[in-house]
């Protein structure tokens, strides 16, 4: 008798922290269930050399994503984060060509962007504009300026000093991917360490509450989107140099693939909740389902089919978790 006592809280307690395990580690798993899938189908999937262009391919999603975790954690969206890409690469690369020098291009393309998050920022503390239509409609002014910038007509002959920003080598790692991890580290801490993640928190989880004990939330907003605009200006001045032209296309669809991967992350897209640490891998899913599918020659479409399919299911998971919490 007083061993079936025993054994049943056993039981129980084993159980229920399978189920803590999954549901806190489960991108993870995801990530390898996926790896050694692609690993099996592709003789080409699991070598160094493809595993480090799938590690430079995601740096740009990456850049981006750590601004958009940031947003999306205050209860925001940024859709034109992929048009800001697009901006900044034709306009650094306009200043190149001009003749302005590298350090001046790069700042002056970084300032472009922080006055676009700026411009955000006041439509939607100040105008009250929600920022799904803020940065819908300034996707589609930004996406019109990267082809006014030169007649839509894409920009060369880049100085050697800046490829080595997106083409670079450094110990065998390409820079684009130790300038991830370098935009990772400075949003964990951001986050984890400082009272601005805090409040960031706080605001997502409860506005009215974060504003009453004193926050102001508006400041606070602001700052989130200058940070998101300056990271995904600088992610475009990174594509910029990784493919050595200035391309109005530059960043098309980006905003897909950064959004997803934030939300399949574990980053509720209400806001108030979610950790980088499984953004990191969110993005590298992203990474390693597009290369997997390129490499098995899957056809595009059924690729965006995918893609689609895999955001729905990411907030749908994200709702349901949701609402059984309440």
């Amino acid at each position: 008798m007083e061993n079936s006592q025993v054994s049943m809280p056993v039981e129980k307690w084993n159980s229920k922290n399978l189920l803590t395990l999954l549901s806190q580690y489960w991108i993870f798993i995801a990530l390898i269930v996926l790896v050694i899938a692609f690993s099996l189908l592709s003789d080409s999937f699991l070598t160094k050399v493809n595993l480090l262009n799938i590690l430079r391919q995601v740096s740009i999603i990456g850049i981006c994503a750590v601004g958009m975790t940031m947003i999306i954690l205050t209860g925001g969206i940024d859709l034109s984060v992929g048009s800001m890409i697009g901006v900044a690469g034709m306009a650094c690369a306009l200043m190149l060509n001009a003749g302005v020098p590298p350090i001046i291009a790069v700042v002056g393309t970084l300032g472009i962007g922080l006055f676009f998050g700026a411009i955000t920022g006041l439509m939607i503390n100040k105008i009250r504009i929600p920022p799904l239509i803020a940065t819908l409609g300034l996707m589609t002014a930004l996406r019109g300026v990267a082809y006014i910038l030169n007649d839509g007509l894409p920009i060369y002959g880049l100085p050697e000093s800046v490829k080595f920003i997106g083409q670079g080598w450094v110990f065998g790692i390409p820079f684009p991917v130790i300038l991830m991890v370098a935009v990772f580290i400075f949003g964990y801490i951001l986050l984890n360490k400082t009272a601005f993640g805090r409040h960031l928190y706080g605001t997502g989880g409860n506005e009215e509450a974060s504003r009453l004990s004193g926050v102001n939330v508006e400041r606070l907003k602001t700052k989130v989107y200058l940070i998101g605009f300056f990271l995904s200006t600088f992610a475009g001045i990174v594509l910029m140099a990784r493919v050595n032209s200035g391309q109005p296309r530059g960043g098309t669809g980006y905003e897909m693939d950064i959004i997803t991967a934030v939300v399949l992350g574990g980053v509720s897209i209400m806001g108030g909740s979610g950790r980088l640490t499984g953004v990191i891998a969110g993005v590298m899913i992203m990474g390693v389902l597009s290369n997997g599918m390129i490499l098995l020659n899957i056809d595009e479409y059924v690729q965006w089919v995918v893609k689609g399919m895999v955001l729905l299911t990411a907030v749908g998971l994200d709702q349901l978790t949701s609402h059984k919490s309440k």
